[in-house]
């Protein structure tokens, strides 16, 4: 239901966008905080204005996030659910989140072996805790 609310409100700010429900919550079986996060991809020549379309409708730009020419992370003001936005560049090496998505949804012993690294990290601080995480996706992103 926030997907569905979320990525209409964002197909309404920005109708050439393909949105893409990603993060663990997008995943069944996977552990997830209960957060939503959403890949919202726009074509690359027009990425500084879509962020600039989401700021002005009142996302607000994650601070302590990576963030280039072809990556935006922003966060939505909803008190309901921790929404974070991903705005990727279509094309762009950020669309691993879509494909990381997809190898978990595609194979139950990946997310059984994802579930058991956040386990493992979960009383970490939170950078270590992103570093396992980061170490399992790079991997599962380098099989073919």
């Amino acid at each position: 239901m926030a997907f569905a609310q979320e990525s209409a409100a964002v197909l309404n700010l920005l109708p050439s966008a393909r949105i893409e429900h990603v993060g663990s919550s997008s995943v069944p079986g996977a552990i997830s905080k209960g957060d939503l996060d959403i890949c919202v991809l726009v074509p690359a020549d027009s990425h500084s204005l879509a962020v600039n379309v989401l700021e002005g409708a009142g996302y607000t730009i994650k601070t302590d996030t990576l963030r280039t020419h072809d990556l935006c992370m922003l966060e939505s003001s909803r008190k309901d659910i921790h929404v974070a936005l991903q705005v990727v560049s279509m094309g762009s090496k950020f669309e691993f989140f879509v494909i990381f998505r997809d190898r978990l949804r595609g194979n139950p012993h990946l997310v059984a072996e994802y579930n058991r690294v956040k386990i493992g990290a979960q009383h970490e601080d939170e950078d270590r805790y992103r570093e396992a995480k980061s170490k399992f996706i790079e991997r599962v992103l380098g099989e073919a």
